[in-house]
This record gives structure tokens, C-alpha cells and sequence, in this order.
């Protein structure tokens, strides 16, 4: 008898897409294992209706997350059956890949009504990855207000503040006062041309200008009395934001400055938008996960793409790989009569290239993240390869004296035990500074850190693991 507490492993799949059945849970990050499996359940057996009423209560990232769960003949037979009681927003949390699918199955009309309905920058960033065709259809297609502010924040330089902000801002003049304020947004909160329709977190005080001059947090605001001037209780120590500033400096401020949100300005010190929080943790995980990718080779998360356009995108860089082995190999084939008398080094030369390489990574991946933080900067960055050095240096006796014994004992030769310990050594100091060096080097040079510094590190470790540990070799035991 089946025990009822036991998890169920059966699978029940749709699609190329296997879920377990599992109980579920009192609590659940993101989407519950039932709903998943009773969609695409209610997929399979034809029931659209189901499917609608499973579908129409969710949050849209769960939504999102859903969709992208399912096979391409899965996505298409939900969106058909249930784009309609979709939100908005559910476009705008899809994998890029996904929604190309989203918007070739739902049509351009469909598409134009939910770009009319999203905050202006995810209309942007959504109308941003359409075919120029399609763009212009749809822009075409939404009201003219709400088309101005999409080409206006098309207008400004990819992954900028521009692209990031929202153009909706409160805004109050500075002669007013808390009861004034209070009054305008109680008033106008209904109406469906003003800046209250969207959440916000801090007002801003402007001059006639229109250039900020202070901002009011809501909760500063609500425990104020009414005849107070707004001037009395804003903060003047505002971030400003430059429309142009790059995405990853803006969400470095954030997290430097503990901010919620902060003005943009544009080249005359006019408020022209404003980043919120919600928009910068986008940024903070999009960061990352470029960063991650770029330091395995790829330039974009290729999840959804098609087996052949993900072997396109990653051929250039094995390419460039296949290139550096063959340099490696020519550095071994240098010794060929080395090791034809010397067996036994053919035997250990992996783990002195393999050792070097792992550590130079060690020190490549934090070197890495810490220009990416700001942490790592040219007032440290002398210290901090000195620093490496050190741990390269101490690391690489540690292992000169395991792997010299192994290697002794192994093949009865103390001269081989003492090659592979002096190569460990000098191998892993130079992977240490290397590891450090090259991502800063290559970030003075406008080079992207995370998308060069593994092969070159990769390079570094085999050519002079291999050169030395052989060239040791020839010297002492030959």
C-alpha cells in the first residue's frame, strides 16, 4: 500500500516538460507544483476552460514562469487558448526568446493593446526587442500620448537610466503646502492623465524650471501637519540621476545609497523621469546573470533558443578556445623527446595545468565581481594582486609538498616529486597574479572583464604550466 505521507514521482508531462506530482505545501515561493500540473493537465486533455480559469487568477511573473515551463507546442496552445485574461505585465517578465513566440501567436493588434498598458519603461524595453516591422505597427496602433513617451525613451542610449526610468513623476511646486499636497493626490487619484495612476514612493518638489530641488518621502509627508510647507520637510540631499548614466552605475547607487528611488534629469537639470527600486533588483539580476554567462563564453541566455541558433552563438568562442589548446599543445610538443624518455610526466603534466587553472579562476571570478561592485578599484588594485600573489604563492607549497610526495611515492622518484613541486609552485604564483591582473587590465582598456579574462587566464595557466613543469623535467631529470 502506497504510504499517503510519500511523495508521488510519477510524472505527469505535456510537451517535452515532466513535473512531479507533489502535495502541496502550506507555503510556496512562486507558483504551486498542483497548479503547474493541473495546467498542463487540463492542456492535454482539451480543456480550455479550465485552462482559462487556472490561469486567469495568477500573478503574472508566476504566470511567466508557467509558460516558459512548457514546450513551444505547449506555449502556443496556452497563449491561444488564455492571452486574453492575461495581464499586461505578464509580457514583460518573458524571457526574450519567449516572447518572439508570444508576439508571433497572439498578433501585432493583441500586442499593440498590452504595450498601451504597461508602465512606459517596460513598453519600452518591450517595444525595443521587436522586428522594425513590428515596431512601427505597434506604435502606430497606441494613442498618441503613449507613443510620444515610448519613442521618447527609445530615444535614449540602450541599458541607460533613459530606458530604466518611468516617465510618470508627482511632482509638487515648492510654494506648497502639506494639506495642498494631500489634497491634489486625493483629488486627481482617479484620473487616468496624471502621475498617480502608477505606485511611488518619494514626491518631488520642483522650482518653475521644473529642475527638482528636494523630495518628500510619503511617510514624511503623512506625518506632517497640513499648513506645513513642503520646502520645511523635504530632503535637499537628493541623488540625481543622469539620463544617461549606465544602468549598472545606477543600480550601484541604489545599492550604495540605500535608495527607494531618485530623479532623472536630463541635460539641463530638468526632471524628466524617475528609477524606482522594483527596477534596479531587475537590473542587480540581469547584471549578474550577464556576468555569469559572459565569463562561460555566451552572450545571451540561450535557454529558449533553438538547438541550432545556441550552437551558432557559442561556436566563436570555442573557436577561440580550440585556438588557445592548439598554442598549449605546441608549447608540449616543444618536449616531445622530453617526455618520450620521461613517461611518467606525460602522466602528471594535467594536474599542474588543471591546478593553475583552478586557482587563477578562483581569483579571476572574485577580481571579477569586485570591479563589477566597485570594490575593486586602481586605489586597491596593486594590494590586492600582491595579495593574491601571497595566497598563490602559500597555496602552491602546501600543494608542492602533497603532490611532490604523491608523485614520489607513485613512481619511486624523489627528482619527479621535486619537478612537480617546483612547478606547482611557480604555476600557481603566476595564476594568482594573473587572475587578479587580467580583468583589471582589460577593464582599462574598455574591455568587459567577465567576457575576455577566462581565456586569456586559460592561456596563461596551460603555456606556463607546461613549459615549466617540462622544462624542469629536461633540466633535472635528463
Amino acid at each position: 500500500m502506497t504510504d499517503p505521507n510519500q511523495e508521488d514521482r510519477r510524472p505527469l508531462a505535456f510537451g517535452s516538460v515532466e513535473f512531479p506530482n507533489t502535495k502541496a505545501k502550506k507555503t510556496h515561493v512562486g507558483i504551486p507544483p498542483d497548479t503547474v500540473n493541473a495546467v498542463i493537465e487540463a492542456l492535454g486533455t482539451g480543456q480550455d476552460q479550465r485552462v482559462r480559469e487556472l490561469m486567469a487568477p495568477l500573478h503574472f511573473a508566476d504566470a511567466a514562469d508557467l509558460l516558459e515551463f512548457l514546450s513551444a507546442d505547449g506555449r502556443r496552445q496556452l497563449l491561444e487558448i488564455a492571452h486574453d485574461v492575461l495581464e499586461p505585465e505578464f509580457y514583460a517578465e518573458l524571457d526574450e526568446t519567449v516572447r518572439d513566440e508570444a508576439v508571433d501567436i497572439i498578433g501585432l493588434d493583441a500586442v499593440a493593446e498590452t504595450v498601451a498598458e504597461l508602465d512606459i519603461d517596460d513598453a519600452v524595453e518591450f517595444v525595443e526587442e521587436l522586428e522594425a516591422y513590428e515596431k512601427k505597427h505597434v506604435l502606430d496602433a497606441i494613442p498618441a500620448a503613449d507613443r510620444t513617451l515610448i519613442e521618447q525613451g527609445l530615444s535614449y542610449p540602450e541599458d541607460s537610466a533613459g530606458r530604466l526610468m518611468q516617465c510618470d513623476v508627482m511632482t509638487v511646486p515648492e510654494f506648497w503646502s502639506v494639506g495642498e499636497t494631500i489634497d491634489y493626490m486625493r483629488t486627481n487619484a482617479a484620473r487616468t492623465d496624471t502621475e498617480l495612476t502608477n505606485i511611488f514612493y518619494d514626491i518631488v518638489v520642483v522650482d518653475p524650471k521644473h529642475k527638482p530641488i528636494g523630495a518628500i518621502p510619503l511617510s514624511m509627508l503623512l506625518q506632517s501637519k497640513r499648513p506645513v510647507l513642503v520646502t520645511k520637510i523635504m530632503h535637499q540631499e537628493m541623488r540625481l540621476i543622469p539620463v544617461d548614466m549606465d544602468q549598472e552605475e545606477v543600480a550601484f547607487l541604489f545599492r550604495q545609497r540605500d535608495l527607494v528611488s531618485a530623479p532623472v534629469v536630463g541635460s539641463h537639470g530638468r526632471l524628466v523621469g524617475m528609477i524606482t527600486i522594483d527596477d534596479v533588483v531587475d537590473v542587480i539580476d540581469e547584471e549578474a546573470e550577464d556576468d555569469i554567462l559572459l565569463l562561460g563564453g555566451l552572450q545571451e541566455d540561450d535557454l529558449y533558443a533553438a538547438a541550432i541558433d545556441t550552437t551558432k552563438s557559442r561556436f566563436t568562442w570555442l573557436f577561440v578556445n580550440l585556438m588557445t589548446a592548439i598554442l598549449a599543445s605546441a608549447v608540449i610538443g616543444f618536449f616531445q623527446s622530453t617526455i618520450e624518455h620521461v613517461v611518467a610526466l606525460a602522466v602528471l603534466m594535467p594536474i599542474v595545468a588543471s591546478m593553475g587553472g583552478n586557482a587563477g579562476t578562483q581569483t579571476l571570478t572574485v577580481a571579477v565581481r569586485a570591479l563589477a561592485t566597485k570594490e575593486l578599484t586602481s586605489t586597491n588594485a596593486l594590494r590586492q594582486i600582491g595579495k593574491e600573489f601571497l595566497v598563490g604563492g602559500i597555496n602552491g607549497i602546501l600543494f608542492a609538498f602533497l603532490m611532490g610526495g604523491v608523485a614520489w611515492l607513485w613512481f619511486s622518484s624523489p627528482k619527479l616529486g621535486l619537478v612537480i613541486g617546483l612547478a606547482m609552485i611557480i604555476n600557481m604564483l603566476i595564476a594568482g597574479v594573473t587572475g587578479a591582473a587580467i580583468p583589471i587590465f582589460l577593464e582599462r582598456k574598455g574591455v568587459d572583464p567577465a567576457l575576455a579574462s577566462s581565456v586569456f587566464l586559460t592561456t596563461v595557466t596551460d603555456v606556463v604550466g607546461f613549459f615549466v613543469f617540462l622544462g624542469l623535467g629536461a633540466m633535472i631529470l635528463l
